[in-house]
């Protein structure tokens, strides 16, 4: 898929290595939005490295991406490519692809949207991780979703500061926030992976926990994919049928429907990066109950734009709800407070920061 339009000078020619666009998820959404608003100065070829599949599947389709990767370095004018990485096969893929970017000597901004790279990197035998260091290395610059994640890939895979930059991920901010002060019941939503990882059973546990009046005054609806029988079982077994409703993953339209409807997000989440969910959530003017991992803290300031819990604790998620459940005045506040913190965070001003890291990545020269 190829974005671009014509301006007086050629614009930089963008090799963008990831998952299908198709895919669900925040690494997908990521490329979305970019090969949707990027500027006149960029023409964008994404490559789908990833999708679901039978294991012959992602193994045929990675081939295909190596071969095409290869194709267009050797027949197509190309200035930049841009991979994007998590964990575990995604990082090794992507090592193999970038040995064969530098092999034809074009510049690699590496792009890390992992919640958990740590894991899995700080579990690798040292010969392993030195060989994911080696590659790393020869980066032009490396993309960390926070000033946290920034430090450990430094520390961790010996990158120089130069190298390594912070940029959050975008935004596309609703034109209008809706009225919420007639709300009832209180509707409070979870979009995301449905799983242990994202605490999505930790919610259903603490709503469980409300007090029946405060059940009474709110609905809670989930919404992913991963293991949505498992929660809809939790459910069932916590009588909590009449109050919990269970989706599979929406669309971005529906998502959007969900998010101007609802009055609260949640996201206890264990491990993340910097989700998409809560900066969409935030962007629609939502309250977030969420956690302080990954690049969270350095977004949300607990009772200003957001509460925070500590990941996994039932009690303090419930006590958050019930504070927002109860206080209409403090769901507006941190509403409002949330919707302006991620203002900066819109997409076209992360397209611009991105044309930097090229041109920067191009020209050898540090980001000013």
């Amino acid at each position: 898929m190829e974005s671009q339009t014509q301006t007086d000078t050629p614009p930089l020619k963008i090799m963008m290595l990831g998952p299908a666009l198709e895919q669900m998820g925040g690494m997908a959404t990521v490329e979305n939005l970019v090969v949707a608003h990027a500027p006149s100065e960029l023409k964008i070829t994404h490559i789908a490295t990833h999708d679901y599949g039978s294991v012959l599947f992602r193994i045929k389709l990675f081939l295909f991406a190596v071969l095409k990767t290869i194709w267009i370095l050797s027949t197509k004018p190309v200035d930049v490519v841009h991979i994007l990485l998590s964990q575990r096969g995604s990082a090794w893929r992507k090592a193999i692809l970038t040995l064969i970017v530098r092999a034809y000597g074009k510049p690699v901004v590496l792009h890390a949207q992992s919640s958990e790279f740590h894991v899995f990197f700080d579990n690798l035998p040292q010969p392993k991780q030195q060989v994911i260091r080696w590659v790393y290395q020869k980066c032009a610059h490396f993309i960390a979703l926070s000033e946290s994640w920034k430090k450990y890939y430094m520390t961790r895979l010996n990158l120089d500061d130069f190298q390594v930059v912070v940029l959050p991920n975008p935004v596309q901010l609703p034109e209008h926030v809706p009225s919420r002060s007639v709300a009832k019941p209180i509707h409070v939503l979870f979009l995301g992976r449905i799983g242990q990882r994202k605490g999505a059973f930790d919610l259903i546990e603490a709503f469980a926990t409300l007090s029946d009046q405060r059940k009474a005054e709110a609905h809670l609806t989930i919404a992913g994919d991963g293991e949505v029988e498992k929660a809809r079982a939790q459910v069932q077994r916590l009588n909590l049928s009449e109050f919990v409703t269970i989706l599979d993953w929406l669309n971005p339209e529906q998502r959007d429907t969900y998010l101007a409807k609802s009055d609260v997000f949640v996201l206890p989440t264990r491990n993340e990066g910097l989700p998409l969910a809560l900066l969409e959530a935030m962007g629609w003017g939502l309250p977030s109950i969420t956690t302080p991992v990954g690049g969270i803290p350095e977004l949300v300031t607990t009772g200003k734009d957001g509460i925070l819990v500590e990941p996994g604790n039932v009690q303090q998620i419930a006590s958050a709800l019930t504070a927002l459940i109860e206080n209409e005045e403090l769901r507006f506040t941190i509403g409002e407070n949330a919707r302006k913190r991620v203002e900066p965070l819109n997409i076209h001003n992360y397209c611009n920061s991105l044309l930097k890291i090229y041109r920067s990545a191009l020209e050898e020269e540090p980001i000013r």
